[in-house]
């Protein structure tokens, strides 16, 4: 067994290719604040399933401020991996809602290109190949549906963020068994190992600057999903790679994504790559104190804009939805 200076050789090896590989000898465009600047490296990273409301702009501008006042960079990405939800209109709705919403606001602008994720699965392919190199993901070739019967057979299943935790049935089939299933064409997931990986990465921990440092319990999540036939990448794959290659130092958030930090950190951890600062804001509430979302027909920016609010008075809704969440 190689010593863990050697994982750790191997893995930061990875992680240095899977950089040189994004920068590509590109050039990046600053459409913001000085990019030799050595402040903070932030990112706003929306999803094009909907238009943005107000918990976005809150989020946007908190994080284009944490650069701006650093004299860092501030980066927008399109996390579009999901083509079954994602749309090319509410992509451009949210190019143009940002341009928007920053107007007048003295250096409000973001790095060109943007980032989209759609257009980079083979990053996340080369992630996916190192673990299976590293031994730490396995294919499952259970339906929700198994899933959710051999947790109902076992009682009182554990439960993670992301609901009841897989209980391993395909964790521990032979590799021939695997192959065999494989071969037949059988529809499988990727799952990461978590009791390997866990092994491989050690006692881990990440500084928050509204919490301190923070203990990561991966275990939470248990052998999370990294990719699926339809979608060669996950969240959390997909987010956590992303972050290295663009160079982000703080990664600023709703603390509805604290947890999610726990699997991401220990993923950073066994592919070599870098460990940013966290800053997990509160979220925009709405009058009933409900968090705002797409899904609820949450007031969006463009609907505000339509209906004549100024971009300066959306940005102090935004700021006061932040305040009074933080109060």
């Amino acid at each position: 067994m190689a010593s863990p200076r050697a994982r750790h050789k191997g893995a930061t090896a990875f992680a240095a290719d899977a950089r040189r590989r994004a920068e590509g000898g590109r050039e990046r465009e600053v459409s913001g604040t000085d990019s030799s600047a050595t402040g903070d490296v932030t990112r706003f990273a929306p999803s094009p399933t909907g238009f943005l409301h107000l918990g976005h702009a809150a989020a946007a501008l908190f994080a284009w401020r944490r650069a701006n006042d650093s004299g860092g960079r501030f980066l927008l990405r399109i996390e579009d991996i999901d083509a079954t939800r994602c749309r090319p209109e509410f992509e451009a709705a949210i190019l143009e809602d940002l341009a928007w919403l920053g107007s007048g606001l003295p250096g409000w602008r973001w790095e060109t290109p943007v980032r989209r994720q759609s257009e980079h699965m083979a990053d996340y392919r080369a992630a996916l190949s190192e673990l299976e190199r590293l031994g730490l993901v396995y294919p499952c070739f259970c339906t929700r549906a198994q899933i959710l019967a051999e947790v109902a057979k076992a009682g009182a299943a554990p439960h993670g963020s992301e609901g009841p935790r897989y209980p391993g049935t395909c964790r521990t089939l032979s590799a021939k068994a695997r192959e065999a299933r494989q071969t037949k064409g059988e529809p499988f997931a990727l799952r990461l190992n978590l009791a390997r990986a866990v092994a491989r990465a050690g006692k881990l921990s990440w500084r928050d600057r509204g919490f301190g440092e923070v203990a990561a319990i991966p275990e939470l999540f248990g052998d999370v999903v990294l990719a699926r036939k339809e979608i060669p990448t996950s969240y959390h794959l997909a987010v956590t790679l992303d972050d290295h290659l663009q160079g982000v130092t703080l990664v600023t958030r709703g603390e509805d994504l604290v947890e999610a930090t726990h699997i991401q950190r220990l993923l950073q951890a066994v592919l070599g790559l870098n460990v940013p600062e966290y800053r997990h804001h509160p979220l925009v509430l709405d009058e009933s104190g409900k968090r705002l979302a797409k899904r609820d027909q949450a007031a969006t920016l463009r609907a505000l804009r339509f209906a004549g609010r100024a971009p300066a008075e959306v940005r102090r809704m935004a700021d006061l939805g932040l305040t009074a969440a933080e109060a």
